[in-house]
């Protein structure tokens, strides 16, 4: 039987996807990027957006189409948890809808389609991976308690969950044995890790990771801003397998509007924390995501926002628009701002942000970066590569190297960057 997977949202939700395809495995499915071969195919969804809902109901009812060919459909994920009664009364034609809490019974569907009495499970130690087999993602909890005003997370997912950190670094050290050299580390909120566990923390967990021999590099994501402690910038700052690299979140920088989100700080707190973060560590990328139009934003708090961006020159940046997310509590704040008006505040941060990036990338041009190779591209005769500057989400941009000499996808090589693209760089193998 052959099984198709069709993985929608965030990292944390491939995390998911890649331990169903290792369970898959186990049932000797085939697995198959063409869905009209599939036998079962399966749609791990999200629904934190309005657009992300749209997505993923497209997704379901494009697998939909492939039960002409006797493929049973299995729906997954956010979107199922949020709202599993309404999609079962709805959408009656699929065959299974799996909630989060219920994902241990994806092994009794596989036993039911394949008429099998093995049981397997799903397992963090059984992931096929769908990155590059060199880098991989390392979900460390679930669930979050930030409890932000726009924010359905923790309606979704629950309250914080730390794993266990002996499975996480069991977990890592099998990754590791498999042939990935490059882990990223990913939780709703990375530096809440531990404080649900006694005497544990993100800075120790990071540490003990860093340890295992044979792994490469070692970057985390998701910091939330006022938890990232001073014993967390040591590690960063002096362990070298961990990129110099930080994705903080801060939605806004307006004061009046952070507490309005239920966003713990301020815009002096923000500020202090980057120009910590610079001073201790000066080539530091940061990574950062906005969201405008939220209820009640003014031309003010908007200004506040433009400034904040044009001081502190982020490398990376994304731009949301506000979506109005029932359950939540800014879902029933006045003063909405019209959508026209959010996306054309989205357009000014991002044309901003468009020329910091171009100034920052052409900072880099005739110098070298070790990157490491993702993969080759046949029809441009280059490599597809990134530096610790770029995360491996495909938001960054990435830099193609271009070289007559073979280069071994999952090798770490040091090139000489000689073209500014825009978002991606052209670089050629010193």
């Amino acid at each position: 039987m052959k099984l198709g997977m069709i993985s929608l949202g965030c990292a944390k939700n491939l995390v998911d996807s890649e331990r169903v395809l290792g369970l898959a495995k186990n049932y000797q499915f085939e697995i198959t990027t063409k869905m009209n071969e599939a036998d079962v195919i399966v749609v791990n969804t999200c629904g934190f957006i309005e657009s992300a809902k749209k997505e993923a109901l497209d997704a379901i009812f494009d697998a939909l189409r492939y039960q002409k060919n006797h493929a049973k459909v299995i729906v997954m994920g956010c979107l199922v948890e949020r709202y599993y009664h309404e999609l079962k009364r709805e959408i009656p034609e699929v065959d299974y809808f799996v909630r989060l809490r219920d994902y241990d019974r994806i092994g009794n569907i596989f036993d039911e389609l394949t008429s099998s009495v093995k049981e397997y499970k799903l397992s963090y130690n059984n992931r096929l991976l769908a990155t590059p087999k060199h880098s991989a993602y390392l979900k460390i909890s679930d669930g979050c308690d930030n409890c932000c005003a726009y924010c359905a997370i923790p309606l979704i997912r629950g309250r914080y969950r730390s794993r266990n950190p002996e499975e996480i670094l069991k977990e890592a050290k099998i990754l590791v044995s498999e042939g990935v050299k490059e882990i990223s580390v990913i939780a709703q909120d990375t530096t809440r890790y531990g404080t649900d566990l006694a005497d544990y923390s993100l800075a120790k967990l990071l540490s003990n990771l860093a340890k295992i021999e044979g792994l490469v590099s070692l970057r985390v994501l998701y910091l939330y801003p006022d938890e990232i402690t001073d014993e967390l910038l040591e590690v960063i700052k002096n362990e070298p397998k961990l990129a110099k690299y930080f994705d903080i979140p801060i939605q806004h920088a307006s004061s009046r509007l952070l507490k309005e989100m239920n966003r713990r700080g301020d815009e002096v707190f923000l500020q202090n924390l980057l120009d910590k973060i610079r001073t201790m560590i000066p080539d530091a990328i940061i990574r950062t995501t906005l969201i405008v139009g939220f209820p009640g934003e003014t031309e003010e708090d908007f200004e506040i926002l433009k400034a904040f961006v044009k001081r502190n020159r982020f490398e990376r940046l994304g731009v949301f628009t506000y979506s109005d997310e029932e359950n939540t509590k800014a879902h029933h704040m006045k003063n909405k701002v019209p959508e026209e008006i959010a996306k054309k505040r989205r357009d000014e941060i991002m044309q901003i942000q468009q020329e910091i990036v171009a100034s920052f990338n052409e900072s880099r041009l005739c110098k070298t970066e070790t990157v490491v190779i993702d993969k080759y591209i046949p029809s441009q005769k280059r490599y597809l590569a990134r530096s610790y500057k770029e995360a491996m989400d495909d938001i960054d941009g990435v830099i193609y190297v271009e070289t007559d000499q073979a280069l071994k996808v999952g090798e770490y090589y040091t090139v000489k960057i000689t073209k500014n693209l825009g978002y991606d760089l052209l670089a050629r193998l010193e």
